[in-house]
């Protein structure tokens, strides 16, 4: 008897060797030659200037159409790649008696087990929102209807070398098949998936080297570095950083690719407001280009795309395959946490956490700690917090401040004033010890399972928290959206230039720069369970309590990679003022729209021709 079912783990037997032999021999650096491309023009590298007269279907080839690539084709794409072509059905198909891979042992082990593993993120088309794709393959004990691929990609390429992703990209071009990008698939909107699509998997490009001497060219760095994978996850960095003793700012899940949608969608962690975002880190970018070429970005070479790929959307100008990025010095992260409640029942010995009985007075305490984001994150400081309705009623207010370099009777220290505060209005909140570690020490579960969660966020300018009538509409629509059932997630920071240092500037939406919170607005729903219309009614009631947001946050924005997909005025909210010049670095980069993804710059071009009324990836990709 197998541990893990024989069906789940022999498909990542030659994904595991090809990593082995990856590390060993240096091969993630191999690149694709004239001899590797031979007599077949299906992997040739493109013309960055295609002539005028160069005119391209309107939709890209579909499984079924007389252009989608022959089954020789594919095969030899296989030979090309040495084996990495993966034809992968969803996870979920085990579960399904009319699948072909129906296996009631395997679909036990998702069910109970595989949450507790790396099973998902190491699956090669999981994404971990699972409604953009459609919902057409769910894991249930007894699911009803057919399991069919829907939007997940009919074949992957794991993506091993830079001449994996190289022929992938001439194949997808020269075949005009839609293409997709996937690391772990922590991406909520669908950016990472596509029905009828080749799908590059980036997951094992987790290369690291540590470059104590690193002299940027143009003399503008030097000092400590890293060259990192873009599948390097957040706790295979921290292991590294942890190693040479330095801090690599990273995600806050530990489970996220850091250094590939996190970095080209900004990308914020606790180290924020001390060291700057994750674009803030990059030196170098080494990426495949649209046309098959592989170049290195950065403030000297391919400015453009330096400039575009550190916050400017992924999936859209390239294949980051590694980056340079600064390593800093060690630091501790030192962690106040406290909550209180209001319900019926109350406790008067001050604590960690304690209950109320008054709600206005609750209320009043909610704003207190929003006003003490200023402070906090003015000391380069993360103030954590989670507005939670637990009932009729009854809610709770969770804090924690987390503060990188200080000690604990430091940090201590600093949230006092806002404990003193919270006393006065009759919140007996006190900390007890607060937590301190190495920051890039940080374990935790690395289990991961898709959820079927929707969400929308927003970004509040330090004038929202410095004018009192703005911060009064902020509290009071954050309040609504709690009362509503909603969470409110706020994270204040503040990665302002001074913090972020060289390099300058980015792609990334200028209003950042003056951000001094981002809030994430969760739903409870189960995109999984409803029907198409059920799941539209979901966002519109969400994106109502946003507007109240958006109105007491002017010049604000939203989150590239923690958004509602159908954020109004997208391209403004995600990239401010740099929007059309993204476009510009997209159409010279991309003319042929090798890569495309939703809500990216340029992607207002094409659609997916589905017929849900939430942007499902099942579909045709077409040009408007």
């Amino acid at each position: 008897m197998y541990s893990i079912p024989f069906l789940l783990a022999v498909a990542r037997v030659s994904v595991v060797q090809a990593v082995v032999a990856s590390s060993r021999d240096g091969s993630s650096e191999t690149q694709l030659t004239p001899d590797a491309i031979g007599d077949f023009p299906a992997v040739a590298f493109g013309n960055v200037h295609p002539t005028s007269s160069t005119t391209r279907p309107r939709c890209k080839a579909f499984p079924g159409d007389s252009s989608w690539p022959r089954e020789s084709e594919w095969s030899r794409l296989n030979n090309t790649l040495g084996g990495a072509l993966i034809h992968p059905l969803p996870p979920g198909s085990v579960c399904y008696s009319t699948s072909s891979n129906f296996n009631a042992e395997a679909c036990s082990f998702l069910l109970r087990n595989a949450s507790r593993t790396t099973f998902y993120q190491d699956d090669p088309v999981t994404i971990l929102t699972q409604w953009p794709q459609g919902n057409t393959c769910l894991v249930s004990q007894n699911p009803s209807g057919n399991c069919t691929q829907g939007g997940y990609p009919v074949y992957v390429v794991n993506a091993t070398s830079v001449k994996h992703v190289q022929a992938a990209v001439n194949f997808a071009r020269n075949k005009n098949v839609r293409l997709v990008v996937k690391n772990t698939g922590h991406d909520s909107g669908g950016r990472n998936t596509g029905a009828g699509s080749l799908s590059i998997w980036t997951h094992y490009l987790k290369g690291f080297g540590f470059l104590p001497n690193y002299q940027q060219p143009g003399g503008n760095y030097r000092g400590p570095a890293a060259r990192v994978g873009a599948g390097l996850q957040v706790w295979e960095a921290f292991a590294h950083a942890e190693r040479y003793n330095v801090s690599l700012p990273a995600a806050s899940c530990l489970t996220v690719g850091s250094y590939g949608g996190w970095i080209t969608g900004g990308g914020h962690s606790p180290l924020s407001s001390t060291f700057g975002l994750g674009v803030d880190q990059v030196l170098s970018l080494q990426v495949v280009t649209a046309d098959g070429r592989y170049v290195t970005a950065n403030p000297q070479a391919n400015q453009d795309l330096f400039f575009a790929m550190r916050g400017g959307g992924g999936s859209t100008y390239g294949v980051v395959t590694s980056a340079i990025v600064k390593a800093h010095p060690q630091i501790n992260l030192t962690i106040a946490s406290f909550s209180f409640t209001v319900a019926n029942t109350t406790s008067t010995t001050p604590g960690p956490s304690v209950t109320i009985a008054d709600i206005e007075t609750f209320w009043k305490g909610f704003n207190e700690v929003f006003a003490f984001g200023i402070p906090t994150v003015d000391a380069g400081g993360y103030l954590w917090t989670n507005g939670i309705q637990l009932g009729s009623n009854s809610y709770q207010m969770q804090v924690q401040a987390q503060m990188p370099g200080l000690t604990p009777i430091e940090a201590a220290s600093f949230v006092q004033p806002l404990l003193d505060t919270l006393n006065k209005l009759g919140i007996p909140v006190a900390i007890t010890a607060p937590t301190t570690q190495v920051y890039s020490s940080q374990t935790g579960s690395r289990g991961v399972a898709p959820g079927n969660g929707y969400f929308a966020s927003r970004l509040f300018p330090r004038s929202t928290f410095e004018n009192a009538t703005l911060f009064a509409a902020a509290m009071k629509a954050a309040r609504a959206t709690v009362e509503a059932g909603y969470v409110f997630h706020g994270l204040n920071m503040a990665p302002t230039l001074k913090v972020a240092g060289y390099p300058a500037p980015a792609g990334l939406n200028p209003i950042w720069r003056d951000v001094v919170m981002h809030a994430d607005v969760f739903t409870g729903a189960n995109m999984g369970a409803l029907t198409s219309a059920e799941g539209a009614a979901v966002q519109r009631r969400l994106n109502g309590y946003m507007d109240a947001l958006r109105v007491a946050t002017p010049g604000g924005g939203a989150y590239f990679n923690e958004a509602d997909i159908l954020e109004p005025n997208w391209q403004t909210s995600f990239f401010g003022v740099n929007y059309d010049k993204l476009v510009q670095v997209k159409h010279e980069r991309d003319p042929w729209h090798v890569f495309w993804a939703p809500t990216t710059p340029g992607s207002e071009a094409w659609a997916v021709q589905a017929s849900s009324e939430l942007p499902t990836q099942n579909g045709r990709l077409c040009r408007v």
